[in-house]
């Protein structure tokens, strides 16, 4: 059995493990706050953005066709892989990873190794895949001050290798924000451009009859880059949110566990404590009796 001591520095390092957890749980939730207004102002301009552009193109001619619609034999391929750069949040990094994983080996089984490319934003992927040597570039610095400028640079790296034919396919893989409980490991082709169906039944906005200035091709050709760059830049800022919501999350389990753990170390502490001041009783009693005899 433990002594009071030791049960004692126990007890002192789990209360102060769990203060640091509550601290930690509540910077996370403040800056969930802000991540989550951020995407959810994202998202509509993304989907509209996205909308638009489906509907100048879906009906365009053959010399209006972008660069960054051109699908190639797949040889070379370029994996975004988007995780946060500190860890306790959870499985939150470890998903991507094993996203990531999954996806090539259901996408691109058939390809070496050596044609795989991984541009990872955020420290923990850059360490992750630079000790595999499959990192492109260094994106570390996404997270440190997130604006569509830093995400951007990123984006015009891998839209310019698809161009000059360095990757035949991009990928991006992170983690889509739900709630603070829920993220959703996303696998999303960024280039080619992944044309959309026409829906079956047309409504007013797919049927826009759009006036162009200066003209239809200069505004296709102007709206594809921007809209790539806008797709990465609001699945940086999903992984973004879904990071503080995971950290929050498992701050907020580490707190319950520590606490839990505490009830368990004062309950041990009062019954080696109460066997301590037994075993005195007893041995002052043993001892008055022996004197008695004597």
């Amino acid at each position: 059995m433990a002594s009071l001591k030791e049960v004692r520095n126990r007890i002192q390092s789990v209360s102060s493990t769990q203060q640091i957890t509550k601290a930690m749980k509540m910077v996370a939730a403040a800056k969930l706050r802000r991540a989550q207004d951020n995407i959810v102002r994202m998202r509509p301009y993304a989907q509209r953005l996205n909308a638009i552009l489906t509907n100048l193109t879906r009906n365009a001619d053959d010399d209006i066709v972008s660069d960054y619609g051109v699908a190639r034999e797949v040889r070379k391929v370029l994996v975004i892989a988007i995780t946060s750069d500190r860890g306790l949040a959870g499985a939150f990094n470890t998903n991507v990873f094993k996203g990531v994983n999954a996806a090539i080996a259901s996408r691109y089984s058939s390809l070496p190794a050596a044609n795989i490319s991984v541009m990872a934003i955020g420290k923990k992927a850059h360490d992750y895949y630079g000790r595999r040597g499959q990192t492109v570039g260094d994106y570390t610095h996404v997270f440190a001050k997130l604006s569509f400028e830093t995400v951007r640079a990123a984006a015009e790296v891998a839209m310019e290798g698809f161009r000059n034919g360095t990757y035949d396919e991009v990928v991006m893989v992170y983690n889509e924000f739900r709630n603070v409980a829920t993220q959703i490991i996303r696998t999303q082709q960024l280039l080619p451009l992944v044309q959309e169906e026409a829906p079956a039944t047309a409504t007013p906005e797919s049927n826009v009859d759009y006036l162009f200035e200066p003209s239809k091709e200069e505004i296709v050709q102007t709206l594809i880059p921007q809209s790539i760059k806008i797709q990465l830049y609001k699945a940086v800022l999903e992984s973004n949110a879904s990071e503080h919501g995971a950290r929050m999350t498992a701050m907020d389990k580490a707190t319950d566990n520590a606490g839990e753990l505490l009830k368990a170390l004062k309950l041990t502490y009062n019954r080696t404590r109460q066997a301590a001041i037994t075993t005195e009783i007893l041995e002052i009693v043993g001892g008055a009796e022996a004197l008695a005899a004597g």
